[in-house]
């Protein structure tokens, strides 16, 4: 061991000091990467594209007379199954195929991939 009495320079203040800066800028690193994890994200605002394409409004317009008839039970919901596809297929080809699926897929049915 060290006989003189010196002591080696981690066990001084500036080493503390140095490690204290460590952890503070780790620290420091660590909450900015989860920044949205701790203090909550705001909600993005859904772009225009996806909400509001030629094939959401035409499945969205054709999907309201099957909704309303169904309310009323003027039909089942196997033919409303069945009125959700033929309008998802006329909105795509009314579109050209653009846009993507319903969210989820016609009700009832596996999303369509």
């Amino acid at each position: 061991m060290n006989s003189k009495g010196t002591r080696h320079f981690l066990d001084g203040p500036y080493a503390r000091l140095a490690a204290l800066a460590c952890f503070l800028l780790s620290t420091g690193a660590l909450a900015y990467v989860h920044r949205d994890d701790l203090f909550g994200r705001k909600a993005a605002p859904a772009s225009a594209a996806s909400t509001d394409d030629a094939f959401s409004r035409c499945y969205r317009e054709g999907t309201i007379p099957i909704d309303k008839m169904l309310a009323e039970k003027t039909i089942g919901a196997d033919e409303a199954r069945l009125f959700r596809l033929r309008a998802e297929a006329r909105c795509r080809a009314q579109t050209g195929g653009a846009g993507g699926p319903p969210a989820g897929g016609a009700p009832g049915l596996p999303p369509i991939r």
